[in-house]
């Protein structure tokens, strides 16, 4: 049997532990009463160190619902096909062009981490050349692994020699 909210009937969707006091408390609410909830916490605290209550809150605010962000996760790089599921749980990109393709959500995450947007910096200057062949070798592997997923081997067959001649290519270079 599911849980109930702790202010009404609906089923609690949110499980809070509050450890502020001397025992551990725990909330079960709905989403409006956790909504609620958040934002009284959110203008109790300082303005100094966000808490935890502060950065949920935050979150309902944007609208980012688990539906939203199943969708989210569903897109994918048109160039190697990662996913933003996929970077979500590894942490890395696919190529070069995933900060095109999920430009609206990377931005805030680089401002966040390094402070502005654009790269400020040394860059190789010989790998710089090589990106778009290398981006496009990443794209030939993973279509070639949907190939095969789906049993077409005639089309994994050409993109295995279409991807031994682009390396063939690459080391005569």
């Amino acid at each position: 049997m599911p849980m109930k909210c702790l202010n009404c009937e609906k089923p609690a969707t949110f499980h809070i532990t509050e450890l502020t006091g001397e025992q551990p408390q725990e909330l079960h609410l709905c989403e409006e009463c956790a909504r609620s909830y958040l934002m009284q916490a959110e203008d109790k605290s300082d303005a100094g160190a966000p808490t935890l209550a502060g950065v949920l809150a935050q979150q309902l605010k944007l609208g980012q619902t688990a539906q939203e962000l199943a969708k989210l996760d569903q897109r994918a790089c048109p160039v190697c096909g990662i996913t933003f599921y996929e970077f979500r749980q590894q942490g890395r990109l696919g190529c070069p062009h995933d900060y095109v393709s999920f430009e609206k959500e990377l931005e805030p995450l680089l401002v966040n981490i390094h402070g502005d947007h654009a790269h400020v910096g040394k860059r190789p200057k010989r790998v710089a050349q090589s990106t778009d062949r290398r981006t496009e070798l990443i794209r030939l592997r993973r279509e070639m692994e949907k190939a095969v997923a789906k049993e077409d081997y005639e089309r994994a067959s050409q993109l295995r020699d279409q991807i031994r001649a682009f390396e063939e290519k690459e080391e005569g270079h």
